[in-house]
């Protein structure tokens, strides 16, 4: 058992994802730790600000040196803690890289199949599905189910069938030799397979625009369902007008009396229904033509935001207690610098008949056979998920293309 002596303490609140996985890295490996829920407590909040410099930040981890962790990743607090995290072996049939729906479902088919299956994950299994509030659209749960509860279920289901799960491990590169795919870690380990799933997913674009990173989780925020209690009774903004902003808007009128959304077209990208009931919505209002020029505040938080109408050029400050950002997906694929794995213009992983109809010099390593429908340009590399081109961006269809490059793997493992 690992060293218990240290005395942790974890400021956070019961709805906040990264509080939740940070929890389950430290029960997993019976490390005592105090828990302190902010919410419940002014004294502990007001701790949580003055040591994050007036922002409100958490999960905040306090350890008995006196040391302080925010927001830490799995991989950072392993390395506080001196836990070597390691895989049981340093070879595999098949090793995928990024625990969600994607890459665990596709684990799951493999080991129900008897082949050996390494998942590598930095942060929490389940990817952006741990951290929604619910899932409304996925098959097989009419009453919807929180999105925490299905990643737990999904990772019970793939250690019940023999998946080795690696976690708090970052992939720094992943290179190829003769019939061999390796996996080169962060922490500095190598492991190889016959074939590698990537199933990294994708992450929040950001605006890039000034005080933006200044105020990120002092009044600038990528998760409503994380951050949106916050709000109580407050005014806040929604940057984007696809169907992340408006669930995301929905959700926020739960807590916020005001949610403007700030749109830079004419009209909102999202399905028909939930185009309805946001239009519907009483607390909601649609600014269209409207961009973002800056995030303004004072004493560490943010208070407005300066605007500009992109049809008129008309600019103007609009206060606002929080701002939530939603402009799009980046792909996790920057591990794959130098892999061979060709990546479009946005850095999403092109796959099969796109590279039939796209081809270029990579394609000569497919010199007998063409890439099947979610194999990469480097035979044997798969792609699934939000990481890869194409994809819905949705759970069921993660789940799907797990499922179908589990059968695609299966066939290319009987000819190497």
């Amino acid at each position: 058992m690992p060293d218990s002596s240290p005395e942790i303490v974890v400021y956070g609140a019961f709805w906040c994802p990264d509080c939740r996985r940070s929890k389950q890295f430290l029960g997993e490996r019976q490390i005592p730790y105090n828990w302190v829920n902010i919410e419940e407590d002014p004294d502990a909040e007001r701790q949580v600000m003055a040591m994050n410099n007036g922002k409100r930040i958490i999960p905040t981890i306090v350890f008995g040196d006196g040391s302080i962790l925010v927001e830490p990743s799995n991989t950072e607090l392993a390395e506080k803690l001196g836990l070597k995290t390691t895989a049981s072996r340093h070879h595999y049939p098949v090793i995928g890289i990024g625990g969600g729906p994607a890459g665990l479902t596709a684990a799951l088919y493999l080991a129900r199949e008897g082949i050996d299956t390494l998942i590598i994950e930095r942060a929490a299994f389940g990817g952006q599905a741990a951290a929604t509030g619910k899932l409304d659209n996925l098959p097989g749960f009419p009453d919807g189910v929180d999105g925490g509860e299905f990643s737990q279920r999904l990772r019970a289901q793939a250690e019940r069938f023999g998946v080795e799960l690696l976690q708090a491990q970052d992939v720094a590169r992943v290179h190829s030799h003769d019939n061999y795919h390796c996996v080169d870690t962060a922490a500095g380990d190598e492991y190889s397979a016959h074939a590698v799933l990537i199933a990294t997913g994708s992450r929040y674009r950001r605006l890039n625009v000034p005080g933006e990173s200044a105020y990120i989780g002092a009044g600038v925020h990528f998760c409503a369902t994380c951050d949106g209690p916050f709000y109580k009774g407050k005014h806040v903004a929604v940057i984007g007008g696809g169907n992340s902003a408006t669930e995301e808007s929905l959700l926020l009128t739960k807590f916020a009396d005001r949610v403007t959304i700030l749109v830079r077209g004419s009209a909102l990208r999202a399905s028909q229904i939930i185009q309805e009931s946001v239009l519907a919505e009483p607390k909601i209002e649609v600014r269209w033509h409207t961009e973002a020029q800056e995030f303004l505040g004072e004493r560490s938080h943010l208070n407005g935001l300066r605007l500009r109408n992109n049809q008129t050029d008309a600019e103007w400050r609009m206060s606002v207690d929080g701002a939530f950002v939603f402009i799009g997906l980046k792909p996790n694929t920057g591990f794959l610098e130098g892999a061979g794995v060709r990546l479009n213009e946005w850095g999403f992983i092109d796959t099969g008949h796109k590279l039939i109809h796209n081809p270029d010099e990579r394609l000569h390593l497919f010199s007998q056979r063409e890439p099947t429908a979610l194999e990469t340009s480097v035979p044997g590399i798969f792609a699934a998920g939000d990481a890869r081109a194409d994809s819905t961006k949705q759970v069921a269809s993660a789940a799907g293309e797990g499922a179908t490059a589990a059968l695609l793997i299966r066939e290319y493992l009987r000819t190497v």
